[in-house]
C-alpha cells in the first residue's frame, strides 16, 4: 500500500523525516476525530494512548492541525468543467463536451464566456481561458473555438492542482475501502477486475475498452448528480457529499514494473 506513495514523495524530494513528521499529525488528528469520547472530547493522554505518539507532541499536533483547502483553479475549474460535461446545450449529439466559441459575439448563448458566467460573474472568463490553456485542461483553435482536452477536469501541467485530485481520490477509495474492511453497513461500492498472462498487445486493447467504458461512466454520474444538486439546492438535509471513480493499471509480471493509467 505504501510502495507508490514513498517512490512518489521521494521523487518529489519528500524523504522519511518529514514523512514521519506528517503522519504524526493525521495519527494525532484521527484519534482525536474519529474514535469514540464520553462527549467532553479526548484528552491529550487519551489520544497518546490511541495513536502511540507521545504526550508532548500530541499537545503540539492538536494545537498546529493544519486545514486544507482545495486550490481556487479547481475549485472553480471542476464546477466549470462539470457544467460544460453535463449540460445538453454544451453536448454534441454523442453526449460529449463540442467545442465552444469563445466569445458571445460569436455563438451567442453557448459560448465559453456565457459557460464561465453561469459558475461565477465575479472572475472574467479571459482569465479561466488563460489558465486552463496554461494548465492543458483546454485548447484555442484557430477559428476561436475553445475545445475541454479531457471529458472531466484534469490538469495536465498544474502540479497543484494534480496533487489536490490525487490526494482527493485516493482518500476516498482508501475510505471506502477501509469502511469495508471494518464491516461498516452498508458496504460501499469497492470492486476491480484482474488478470494476468496477457500480452501487451490484449492488455493495449483492455485498456482503450475501459477508458471508453469510464469516460461514459463518469459523464452519465456528473450528469445525474448535477440534476441531483439542482433539485436538492433548497433540501435542509442536502449536506452530504460522494465520490464515484475508476482506475485502470498495467505492469509486467517479469520486472515489477509499472506505468498507471
Amino acid at each position: 500500500m505504501l510502495r507508490p506513495l514513498a517512490r512518489l514523495l521521494m521523487a518529489h524530494g519528500i524523504h522519511f523525516p518529514a514523512f514521519s513528521e506528517l503522519a504524526k499529525g493525521v495519527f494525532v488528528d484521527v484519534a482525536a476525530r474519529d474514535f469514540p469520547d464520553d462527549g467532553s472530547g479526548l484528552s491529550d493522554s487519551r489520544v497518546c494512548l490511541l495513536s502511540g505518539v507521545h504526550r508532548r507532541e500530541v499537545k503540539r499536533l492538536r494545537a498546529e492541525a493544519p486545514q486544507y483547502q482545495a486550490p481556487q483553479s479547481v475549485s472553480m475549474g471542476a464546477q466549470i468543467a462539470a457544467r460544460w460535461c453535463a449540460e445538453a446545450a454544451y453536448l454534441d449529439h454523442q453526449r460529449r463536451p463540442k467545442p465552444l466559441p469563445r466569445t458571445f459575439s460569436q455563438g451567442g448563448e453557448v459560448c465559453f464566456e456565457r459557460l464561465v458566467e453561469s459558475v461565477s460573474k465575479d472572475i472574467r472568463p479571459r482569465a479561466v481561458l488563460d489558465e486552463w490553456l496554461r494548465l492543458g485542461v483546454a485548447t484555442l483553435d484557430e477559428a476561436d473555438f475553445v475545445h475541454l482536452a479531457e471529458a472531466a477536469f484534469v490538469p495536465v501541467n498544474g502540479v497543484e492542482e494534480k496533487a489536490f485530485f490525487f490526494g482527493k481520490n485516493l482518500h476516498d477509495h482508501l475510505a471506502a475501502a477501509t469502511h469495508n474492511l471494518l464491516d461498516g453497513k452498508p458496504a460501499f461500492l469497492e470492486r476491480c477486475v484482474y488478470y494476468d498472462g496477457l500480452s501487451e498487445a490484449s492488455v493495449e486493447e483492455l485498456r482503450v475498452l475501459s477508458r471508453e467504458l469510464a469516460v461514459a461512466a463518469l459523464q452519465e454520474i456528473n450528469r445525474q448528480a448535477m440534476t441531483l444538486q439542482q433539485r436538492d439546492v433548497d433540501h435542509d438535509g442536502a449536506d452530504q457529499r460522494m465520490t464515484f471513480g475508476v482506475y485502470f493499471y498495467d505492469e509486467s509480471m517479469r520486472n515489477g514494473g509499472g506505468r498507471p493509467q
